[in-house]
């Protein structure tokens, strides 16, 4: 009995050693071969820098930085998408346990008898184990645990880039917020700039030394600042909402906000990271899709062939409870089944056309990742050099415009030009004073997307 024993384990061993499974080479060999031919830029610089939300530290913020590790902690769709991983995980430790023997307990109690309640009653108790286990010898169950452990793997990394998302998409509504705000105090300046010069108007035309046109002038122009300044605060509040809403506060608008807006980080000064489709959590998340879907051909495949389980009984029947383990009272028994796919109306070649379809699919959708990832990248580097050239030239026009306004209202006062010019050059300053707020937070903006593209900091 012992060496029959031995015989079948050493027969297991060598067939279970039939069982090909993917390798992670094999993976990374077909994802490489769907990405593009690269410009030596990327091999510029390397760098270990993995992505970490806390980049917006380079911000100077720590305002900003609270309320991202707020919006972290009560996110509703993160929160949904943290569940999501502990499903993955869940169903990957179940698709694994097949690979181990399963063990189960039973015991009973039978009790007959007529009913006259005459003799011919009986009572007998029994108690027994099995044990059974599917032999993976071609590897269908192990893929299919790869392909579950590879899915969660890609639950995971999908969680990660949606808390780097959230903390971008925070930051840009922070931003927003922000720049709303010193909207707001650059329409309030300008109130009090027109108010005063209305009064001035005012003085003057009783003194005769204005018009009625100036008058009016003077009136709708106070009129629209005063509708501007009610659409800026509408504006303020609706973006100071929206920042709640994300940090899973009730939007009441009752947040702080820092008085100006931070730095610009300086752009990156020459090459990129070689490794950045690696420190991208999104692009490996499709790397994993990739690798379960090698896995699904696999397991697809083996469950064309034969299967093989082995099962065991030990257990125990007697009428007196105290005898049930008497080795008189047991038996046990050990059996093996062989289970081949003869006829099945194409439904298993069915499923293996489908998982390579899967798998096709999964390549595709890789392929595409990185190439959305490379065109981020490119978009995020040429606006951050135009947005700057663009800063630099509405500087220049806020000065300008500036010292413009400062010659006329001197004019205006000595009766050399009329008002219209003044209001004309007033509003011209505004506007470009108002153009620039927009695009310094355009440029914190494009740092941001450009943290989230290149997956890490520069």
């Amino acid at each position: 009995m012992v060496n029959k024993t031995l015989i079948l384990a050493y027969l297991i061993v060598i067939l279970t050693s039939c069982a090909t499974t993917i390798t992670n080479e094999e993976v990374k060999s077909a994802t490489r071969s769907e990405l593009p031919k690269m410009n030596d830029q990327w091999a510029a610089t390397t760098s270990n820098n993995q992505f970490n939300i806390n980049w917006s530290d380079r911000f100077n913020d720590p305002r900003l930085s609270g309320y991202i590790k707020e919006a972290l902690a009560n996110n509703k769709d993160l929160t949904a998408a943290s569940a999501n991983v502990d499903r993955s995980w869940a169903l990957a430790k179940q698709a694994g346990a097949s690979l181990k023997p399963n063990l189960g307990l039973s015991a009973g109690n039978n009790n007959s008898g007529n009913f006259t309640g005459q003799s011919g009653a009986s009572n007998s108790y029994n108690i027994g184990a099995q044990v059974s286990w599917e032999l993976d010898i071609w590897g269908r169950i192990k893929s299919g645990a790869m392909a579950a452990e590879a899915g969660a793997q890609a639950a995971e990394l999908d969680f990660k880039f949606a808390k780097e998302s959230l903390a971008a998409t925070v930051t840009k509504a922070y931003l927003t917020a922000m720049e709303a705000q010193l909207q707001l105090a650059l329409t309030q300046n300008t109130f009090s700039d027109v108010k005063e010069r209305a009064r001035i108007v005012d003085v003057k035309f009783k003194n005769g030394a204005a018009s009625p046109q100036d008058v009016s002038l003077i009136q709708a122009d106070f009129a629209s600042v005063q509708e501007q300044l009610e659409t800026v605060k509408g504006g303020k509040n609706s973006a100071v909402r929206a920042l709640e809403v994300l940090m899973g506060r009730y939007p009441s608008t009752d947040l702080e906000l820092t008085e100006k807006l931070p730095e610009a980080p300086k752009l990156p000064e020459a090459g990129l990271p070689s490794e950045i489709l690696e420190r991208r959590p999104d692009v490996a998340a499709a790397e994993r899709r990739v690798a379960a879907a090698f896995n699904n051909v696999n397991q697809a495949k083996a469950a064309k062939l034969p299967s093989f389980s082995l099962t065991s009984n030990i257990g125990g029947t007697s009428g007196q409870l105290s005898d049930i383990l008497n080795p008189a009272n047991t038996a046990w028994s050990l059996a093996s089944n062989l289970l081949a796919p003869i006829f099945d109306g194409g439904v298993r070649d069915a499923q293996v056309e489908i998982s390579t379809a899967e798998q096709k699919q999964a390549l595709a959708n890789y392929g595409q990742t990185a190439l959305n990832v490379f065109q981020e990248i490119e978009n995020n580097l040429a606006l951050g050099v135009s947005l700057e050239k663009r800063e630099n030239l509405l500087m220049t026009a806020v000065r300008e415009s500036q010292k413009a306004l400062d010659i006329a209202q001197i004019r205006y006062n000595e009766g050399e030009t009329d008002l219209l010019d003044v209001l004309t050059i007033q509003q011209r300053l505004t506007a470009a004073q108002s153009n620039l707020i927009a695009l310094q937070r355009a440029i914190l903006e494009q740092r941001v997307n450009l943290h989230l593209s290149l997956g890490g900091q520069w």
